[in-house]
């Protein structure tokens, strides 16, 4: 597919994880990347990437706290394509915090990189787009939480009605839409899970499994193409049917009961 060939695409908080795995395929279906986060050696990484797959990238370092950083970032992007068709506002940090725990100092880090950057980014970037999309990165805990993920938890709530508020002000020239993860196995979420955590994380999700950096990818890519087009304020959940389940233990044990009842793996057993 080439649904974004001659388009330049910023995708901050690029340097790994979901926003890697977004920058890469935005450039396999054609886009010209500007790869960001404050990590020089990864961002480099996933430009190389990018470069090996015949794509083209730059790698513009910036902190999203800074808004100098962002201001130049779209500069540089400019500088580097003469222009801008897609953003998408990745960038995200979280404290394992609760709202009586949390300090100043733990709202400030959360609140100025994943809500305020993202409205500063919106902004540099409608100023330099004669049209185009926006995909804000949100999170399932928009819908539904787990204790102390304060601020963070607030934070994503806030980003799916900034995607609204954006999608009024912003359309028709510019559409804006929000994803909305669920668990996704990537490297900091899998060095924080045991094995048997991992497995009992995968039973309750319908789909059997953790998504993938490649599954959010493909809902964004979606979301930023020509083929959303009628599509803009909305929310676009992807978690493998994580908030459809009530009860944690519901699932599996709900299909324990059903693999009893059909009979399955309850045969005789056959002799060697």
């Amino acid at each position: 597919m080439e649904r974004f060939a001659d388009s330049v695409a910023v995708v901050t908080g690029s340097t790994r994880g979901i926003g890697a795995g977004v920058a890469k395929r935005l450039a396999r279906e054609g886009a010209s990347l500007v790869v960001t986060g404050r990590t020089r050696e990864a961002g480099e990484a996933t430009v190389a990437d990018i470069e090996d797959e015949g794509g083209e990238a730059v790698f513009v370092r910036a902190d999203m706290r800074d808004p100098d950083d962002i201001a130049a970032l779209f500069e540089a992007t400019v500088d580097a394509y003469d222009g801008l068709d897609v953003l998408v506002n990745n960038a995200g940090v979280e404290t394992n915090t609760g709202v009586a725990e949390a300090t100043m100092e733990d709202w400030e880090f959360v609140v100025e990189t994943d809500f305020r950057a993202f409205w500063l980014c919106a902004k540099e970037a409608a100023a330099r787009m004669d049209e185009g999309a926006i995909v804000n990165t949100s999170s399932n805990h928009a819908f539904l939480t787990m204790p102390e993920m304060f601020p963070y938890n607030a934070v994503k709530s806030g980003i799916n009605g900034m995607t609204r508020a954006m999608a009024l002000d912003l359309g028709p020239r510019i559409r804006v839409n929000t994803v909305n993860p669920g668990w996704v196995a990537i490297e900091r979420t899998l060095a924080e899970m045991s094995e048997a955590e991992r497995r009992e994380t995968e039973s309750i999700h319908p789909v059997g499994r953790l998504g993938k950096p490649e599954d959010i990818a493909a809902a964004v890519a979606f979301l930023a193409s020509d083929e959303a087009g009628f599509v803009t304020g909305a929310n676009l959940l992807v978690d493998g049917g994580r908030s459809a389940v009530m009860q944690d233990g519901t699932l599996p044990d709900y299909r324990a009961r059903r693999q009893t009842d059909s009979g399955v793996g309850s045969g005789p057993e056959e002799s060697e």
